[in-house]
């Protein structure tokens, strides 16, 4: 067993599916003692499961002094709750569409990052841990303009900044706590239910798979082994900094097959 992060306490929200799941499994592999925070019930896998609004103040509170009673430290905080909403352009998007998915995708990573200080600043230099470090679950929505998702992309687009500027409080500061982002592209996770519903399953991977010059959609265990990679020491060097796994969706043009196209 690989256990780089033996003794280390991971908060992950998010972590009953997709990316979150997958996360939980791999930094319990490493070691680590995790919290799965989640709406819906995280069912078997490792790690211990408590239900989490993202959006409540007031819940955060609740789970750091959870976390800290039971286990008396925390080092590691991944923020990747999150949802997409519908598609909308600036015309079609209501306010309340784009409340719902800001307070989410937005607000709950700024309550998280605050949250997690607070908590770290507890374990931190001149007690039993040395800072911690945060992940922010971002978006390549976050890097590239989209008109067909605005709510979605102007909230992931927000958390790529939001993480520099924690990065640099954190460091000026001297927390010893780094923050950095993590910009994934398509994953087969349950994000892509409704469009599966709509297209079926298989043509709609298909097409997903051909807009990745890598040839195919993430896994979630992918995506896991780069937010694995920035929880760890092995990336203490690295703060402030937007970690794009996107199988080359973002490096320049490339020709793709309309949906639908055989």
């Amino acid at each position: 067993m690989n256990a780089e992060l033996e003794g280390q306490v991971a908060i992950v929200t998010g972590g009953a599916s997709g990316i979150g799941a997958a996360t939980v499994a791999l930094l319990a592999e490493a070691g680590a003692r995790v919290v799965a925070a989640d709406l819906q019930e995280a069912r078997g896998g490792p790690g211990r499961f408590v239900p989490h609004d993202v959006t409540d103040e007031a819940a955060w509170r609740r789970l750091l002094d959870d976390v800290l009673d039971r286990e008396g430290r925390l080092d590691i905080l991944v923020n990747n709750a999150g949802i997409s909403g519908r598609m909308g352009s600036i015309e079609s998007t209501d306010v309340a569409l784009w409340q719902k998915v800001q307070a989410v995708n937005s607000e709950g990573v700024f309550l998280g990052c605050q949250t997690a200080i607070e908590g770290m600043k507890k374990t931190g230099p001149g007690k039993p841990a040395a800072g911690g470090s945060i992940v922010n679950v971002s978006s390549i929505a976050g890097l590239q303009a989209g008109n067909g998702a605005i709510a979605y992309s102007a909230s992931k687009g927000a958390v790529r900044l939001l993480t520099k500027s924690v990065a640099l409080y954190c460091a000026e500061k001297k927390y010893a706590i780094r923050c950095n982002s993590v910009h994934p592209g398509g994953v087969d996770t349950p994000i892509f239910d409704n469009l599966w519903q709509m297209v079926g399953r298989e043509p709609g991977k298909a097409f997903l798979d051909a807009r990745h010059p890598i040839g195919h959609m993430a896994e979630p265990r992918e995506l896991a082994e780069v937010i694995l990679f920035l929880a760890s020491g092995r990336s203490s060097f690295v703060t402030g900094a937007e970690f794009v796994a996107d199988g080359g969706m973002t490096t320049g043009l490339m020709r793709r097959p309309p949906l639908g196209a055989s």
